[in-house]
């Protein structure tokens, strides 16, 4: 019997059981937990069908006509290890359970067996397997696009916004981008980038960073003697980015005067540098961002109404972590890849309850702050975390100090960029002490 061979779908299941009668009732309580289900008889017609690419799962029996279970089993593994396999055993048959997991099954279950001991096996298995394929994809993004961060989540709220970069991205329109800090503002601008196919440069500007006496060099750039102190030609922000995007983060801190001028620019296309007559025809895209209204900024007169609808033809609203809850494990389980290999750990387990939690919680760093919990959990650092688990798991207490101890450093380090003289600070002890644990401990300074 073939119920349904696309495996598309979120969750998806091959079943192979030779009992007609077991089979169909399996099929059907699959099929009742929301799995698309190819069932079959024997493990040769289901043998297609296991490619690395398979988004689902593999049931099957372990006695069968042909090939058996076991045989599956190891041609599963063969294929991709990571394809979880649910193995069906006769009741009492715990020497062929062993043997299957030994080989690399993800679960067995008895028969006979209930309904909701096979569906929460069933969907455990299945976030396992999205998990990994979602990783895969990760890695696969990396190795193309180093330089490109990821977009990472699966909820509606951030295919909305896929969907807005792949419409928006090739089309050559200034953007503004909304969102509460940490909602991965400059990931969606690098991202619109990437898919504008500007062979440019992406030159990001942070207003909010930039002392008010230098913005009109930084952004327009100045000729030599423009002021004091400026002994030869400056290329300002909008030229360097030319062929390419300029990103205006925190664009609600631009001084007013500014915004005139940036203004006339974004309308011309043409700019002139401090200090210069010479009118520079630039070709960049503006993508902008905001943490604040710029709309009700207008109305208060922070902002000018003018430059707010010239940048914001076209706006991509980011949603927050809290509206996008069901992404966390995503984000989290790419996160903790990243940290595992940034500080050459292992990625910790977490369990059900504690994912649960972490789903229910308020975030109001956003994206930002479920990273640096992420790195906080692999260093074993983290409240409520790793570090509190180690004590019955047999490690000395010498032990814990120094781990707890180079991973507030390695976190030093990471929040302040690599700055071995303002981790010091943070830490409260002298540069030369924590270049000493820095060696000891065998972490990278950047």
């Amino acid at each position: 019997m073939n119920a349904n061979t696309d495996d598309t779908n979120n969750s998806a299941a091959i079943l192979v059981e030779d009992e007609q009668a077991v089979r169909r009732a399996t099929a059907q309580t699959l099929e009742l937990g929301g799995f698309s289900v190819s069932a079959w008889a024997s493990a040769e017609e289901a043998l297609p069908l296991i490619t690395r690419d398979f988004s689902g799962i593999l049931v099957t029996d372990v006695r069968l006509p042909g090939i058996s279970g076991l045989e599956l089993l190891e041609h599963a593994v063969g294929i991709d290890p990571d394809i979880p396999v649910i193995v069906v055993t006769g009741h009492g048959d715990i020497g062929t359970a062993v043997d299957a997991m030994r080989a690399g099954a993800y679960d067995f279950i008895e028969k006979p067996f209930a309904s909701d001991r096979l569906l929460e096996v069933a969907a455990r298995a299945q976030e396992k397997r999205r998990l990994v394929l979602e990783n895969r994809k990760l890695r696969e993004a990396w190795a193309s696009h180093p330089e490109l961060p990821p977009l990472v989540g699966q909820s509606s709220a951030i295919e909305r916004v896929r969907t807005l970069i792949r419409s928006l991205g090739p089309a050559d329109v200034d953007v503004l981008i909304n969102g509460q800090t940490g909602t991965g503002k400059e990931v969606v601008a690098r991202q619109l980038h990437a898919a504008s196919g500007r062979k440019g440069a992406f030159v990001a500007l942070n207003c909010g960073a930039l002392p008010e006496t230098v913005f009109e060099s930084e952004i327009f750039g100045h000729e030599a003697g423009a002021f004091t102190g400026a002994q030869k030609r400056r290329i300002g922000k909008l030229e360097y980015a030319n062929g390419g995007t300029l990103f205006l983060d925190e664009i609600e801190s631009m001084p007013l005067a500014m915004q005139v001028k940036l203004l006339r620019v974004l309308q011309e296309r043409r700019l002139e540098r401090l200090g210069g007559n010479e009118s520079v025809a630039i070709d960049c895209r503006v993508v902008a961002a905001s943490k604040a209204d710029l709309l009700q900024m207008s109305a208060r007169g922070e902002f000018r109404e003018d430059l707010y609808y010239r940048i914001g033809v076209v706006a991509i609203d980011l949603p927050t972590l809290n509206q996008r809850g069901s992404d966390i494990p995503l984000l989290l389980a790419h996160f903790c890849q990243a940290a595992a290999v940034r500080y050459r750990r292992d990625v910790p387990a977490w369990s059900a309850a504690q994912m649960q939690q972490w789903q229910q919680r308020q975030w109001p760093g956003n994206v930002r702050e479920l990273r640096n919990f992420a790195d906080r959990w692999v260093l074993g650092v983290s409240e409520a975390g790793p570090v509190r688990e180690m004590a019955s798991e047999g490690i000395s207490l010498p032990q814990q100090v120094e781990n707890f101890e180079a991973g507030m450093i390695a976190f030093a380090l990471r929040e302040t960029g690599g700055s071995v003289a303002l981790a010091a600070q943070h830490l409260g002890i002298p540069k030369k002490t924590l270049y000493d644990k820095i060696k000891k401990y065998n972490l990278a300074e950047g």
